[in-house]
């Protein structure tokens, strides 16, 4: 049985937790591989909303196991905060797991994040503050704390007074900040060690076990892959990779074990925080598509960027990942445009350049080369085959598919669960 990994293709907020919950029912595992309570889903169920931070997609999914991995980094309090708010809601999160060697965002973490941006002036990155780079910079440097050193106190007192002998001289030297206390980050880590002992597992030795037993085991990536550390638009990233590879040193599931990689692609392109955006449209355009699309942040609460859809982008992602199918989403977002403009090359001092460049100071003054392809004005959110469609709302899909280099198996044509078309099954 296939072990599947879904990520976003553009610069993440493509619409993930849709496609997962699309697939939830026929997965006996939905993996998180990176990333903390920096990236955010919603998953509409019925006429229920779901806004999900750190936890799996598949958490709503009865008879699913939702998995953090080891690659992720945990903010403990975020985790119950949510945790509790679905029991509330009536779903049962009893089978979450959270491998042992997942790194705790500390409070220091979150400090650290926070002043640092602050100081950064107009060079800031446009993190979320949340405490993610300081963490992944701890595990780097190797003064990390970990899930299963809050099982250890003599280790955790260790590690935290570590981590902390550095940052104190940067808070109290550089940033004039007060002095972090060892014993008070301890005291408030170990509150943590009992609760989340019953999700605490060896998740490597289990998701190979579930493989080994033809499970279907899907990898859930956040942010997208134009925020990958090593492959997105750096410096303006995340601290993780959420693009495939990063789904197997963040799991401990080998690269042969991967069977499909599903890229979500938005039938248009957007972005949060700061870095280069070719097709950003700051006009009337640009504000429709905000508006229509809801495209606010599940997890920052800030506007997005938005422009028209970007084809090399979405090749780039092809590459990157080895992408085998693409789910389109928010197609119907684009209804009631005349012409809908699609990036198909860029301008760079004059050139014509089809691909991403790798220079960031090219891809910085890369100038849109853009086709219009006739637009729709009917409704499609009642679509249920591709042929439902009306013609121009296909053929704006084909172009995509031929533009992007691989099959769009999927096409999002509304919010809800079932407002969704399936071409090809994920799981062939």
């Amino acid at each position: 049985m296939p072990a599947l990994v879904l990520l976003g293709a553009q610069w993440g907020d493509e619409g993930k937790g849709k496609a997962t919950d699309l697939l939830g029912g026929s997965v006996d595992y939905v993996v998180r591989y990176q990333g903390g309570n920096n990236a955010g889903h919603t998953v509409v169920v019925g006429d229920q909303k779901y806004a999900l931070h750190l936890l799996p997609s598949g958490i709503l999914s009865p008879g699913c196991t939702p998995v953090i991995g080891n690659g992720v980094v945990v903010d403990p309090s975020v985790l119950f905060s949510e945790l509790n708010g679905l029991n509330e809601r009536g779903v049962d999160t009893s089978k979450l797991l959270i491998s042992g060697n997942a790194h705790i965002i500390t409070p220091y973490n979150v400090t650290v994040d926070k002043v640092t941006e602050r100081f950064l002036g107009k060079r800031k990155i446009g993190t979320t503050g949340r405490g993610i780079g300081p963490t992944y910079a701890d595990k780097i440097n190797r003064v990390g704390i970990r899930v299963q050193d809050l099982y250890d106190e003599s280790i955790l007192t260790q590690k935290v007074e570590a981590a902390l002998d550095g940052k104190n001289q940067l808070l109290t030297k550089v940033f004039n900040r007060r002095a972090i206390e060892t014993d008070q980050i301890v005291e408030e880590l170990l509150t943590y060690a009992e609760k989340l002992r019953p999700y605490v597992a060896d998740t490597v030795l289990v998701l190979n076990k579930a493989l080994d037993d033809d499970k279907v085991v899907l990898f859930e990536g956040g942010q997208g892959t134009l925020l990958d550390i090593d492959h997105g638009t750096y410096p303006f990233v995340t601290s993780s990779n959420p693009t495939a590879g990063g789904a197997c040193t963040g799991s401990g599931v080998g690269p042969t074990k991967i069977s499909r990689v599903i890229g979500i692609l938005k039938a248009y392109t957007t972005r949060v925080g700061a870095g280069p955006f070719p097709t950003e449209l700051l006009d009337e355009d640009g504000e429709a598509l905000r508006r229509i699309g809801g495209e606010r942040g599940v997890t920052t609460g800030r506007d997005r960027r938005c422009g028209w859809f970007d084809a090399p982008i979405a090749r780039y992602a092809t590459r990157v990942n080895g992408v085998t199918d693409f789910f389109l989403t928010k197609l119907d977002v684009l209804t009631g445009w005349d012409e809908i403009p699609v990036c198909v090359a860029y301008e760079i001092d004059g050139r014509r350049v089809e691909e991403l460049p790798y220079s960031q100071t090219d891809f910085h003054h890369a100038k849109p080369i853009y086709e219009n392809l006739p637009g729709w004005s009917e409704d499609i959110t009642k679509a249920k085959t591709f042929a439902d469609l009306p013609k121009n709302a296909q053929a704006y899909v084909k172009a995509l598919e031929d533009m992007s280099g691989a099959p769009i198996s999927a096409i999002g044509v509304g919010p809800g669960r079932d407002e969704t078309i399936e071409i090809n099954s994920f799981l062939r």
